[in-house]
């Protein structure tokens, strides 16, 4: 969904991400390549972690556009690994409200899968979701 920011009058590009518990919403902002996570510098919020930064940048990088959009984003939920995970796929989302034509190369790279893995739930008579309780004969 593309909307106008009030205060620069600059075209805003969102996207919403999520995975496992973690939820994040994505703007994209006529920038110069920044991110911004809840607040703090990209790099220190994911404590410099190249897998991390390298796979949110990444849908950007597909289409070269990597220093031509900010990354602001709201995260909430999860761990570090789930929400850079979430900021990917709502990078990806926005890019395809920027211009339809993007959604063919982000698809193939698979930026626009959700992943649909999350904790399973523990089940009665179980110490975990499948760890049963050591089977004695006698």
């Amino acid at each position: 969904m593309q909307a106008t920011d009030t205060n620069s009058g600059r075209a805003v590009y969102w996207g919403t991400g999520r995975r496992k518990s973690s939820v994040a919403r994505v703007r994209l902002v006529p920038g110069n390549g920044k991110l911004t996570v809840n607040g703090k510098e990209g790099d220190l919020y994911f404590q410099f972690n190249p897998n991390y930064l390298g796979g949110i940048k990444a849908p950007l990088e597909t289409l070269g556009l990597e220093n031509e959009y900010d990354i602001l984003v709201k995260a909430n939920g999860g761990g570090l690994t789930g929400q850079s995970d979430a900021v990917r796929l709502g990078v990806a989302r926005a890019l395809c409200q920027l211009d339809p034509d993007n959604r063919s190369p982000l698809k193939t790279e698979g930026y626009l899968t959700r992943d649909p893995r999350a904790k399973e739930r523990k089940k009665y008579g179980l110490h975990k979701a499948r760890k049963a309780p050591q089977y004695s004969k006698r």
